[in-house]
């Protein structure tokens, strides 16, 4: 009987179920797309509609693997922490893909990816404290992006690429509001997690 369920006195979901393979499959898609943006230089229109599709399967199964997880039962500590990875990694190399194809301008791959891996570490820092799992505000921006990345990288133009830059902006704004919530939270976790009150009742007691 592990920790968790001694606490709850409920059975805990083994790692190994749908939710997480879906969350490892969504990882194996990523150097699949990045072949695909990059095959002729970008150039090619036929290839890049392929790599919107791999772009798009990946990005659905971040919906599915989330509602599967909360409807059957199959919330593990491996999955809220792959999970974030695993959207951080697909946004991440779209992103890069799109800036070294001069379709994306640095200043927002390095703005957002500064926050993706700001919060990714800042997870793993009050792990110790308790899981941080995402916010309403965090799937907004994670659909955000989505969307935008995915316009850009369609061989669209004109109105549609314009659509496409207003999304990814409102995308970054987001992106660095949530950021700052997160912080927030991770610092409320660390002053009241059951660790924190601990180690303060112990302190107490030596005074």
């Amino acid at each position: 009987m592990t920790d968790e369920r001694a606490a709850t006195g409920r059975p805990v979901a083994s790692s190994w179920n749908i939710a997480n393979a879906l969350t490892v499959l969504r990882l194996a898609l990523v150097p699949v797309f990045l072949v695909l943006l990059f095959h002729d230089d970008g150039d090619d229109a036929v290839w890049r509609v392929l790599a919107w599709v791999v772009f798009a399967v990946a990005s659905v199964t971040d919906r599915i693997d989330g509602e599967l997880a909360r409807r059957r039962g199959l919330v593990t500590n491996f999955g809220v922490i792959a999970d974030p990875i695993a959207d951080k990694a697909l946004i991440g190399a779209a992103l890069i893909g799109l800036s070294l194809l001069d379709e994306l301008p640095w200043w927002i791959t390095v703005v957002i990816l500064v926050r993706e891996v700001g919060v990714t570490l800042l997870r793993f820092f009050v792990i110790r404290h308790g899981v941080m799992p995402a916010s309403r505000g965090g799937k907004a921006k994670t659909l955000l992006q989505a969307v935008a990345i995915g316009l850009l990288v369609l061989p669209l133009g004109g109105i549609l690429e314009d659509l496409a830059m207003l999304i990814m902006y409102a995308a970054v704004v987001v992106t660095v509001v949530t950021g700052a919530d997160y912080v927030q939270r991770a610092l409320r976790l660390r002053r009241t997690s059951p660790r924190a009150e601990l180690k303060r009742a112990r302190r107490a007691e030596r005074q």
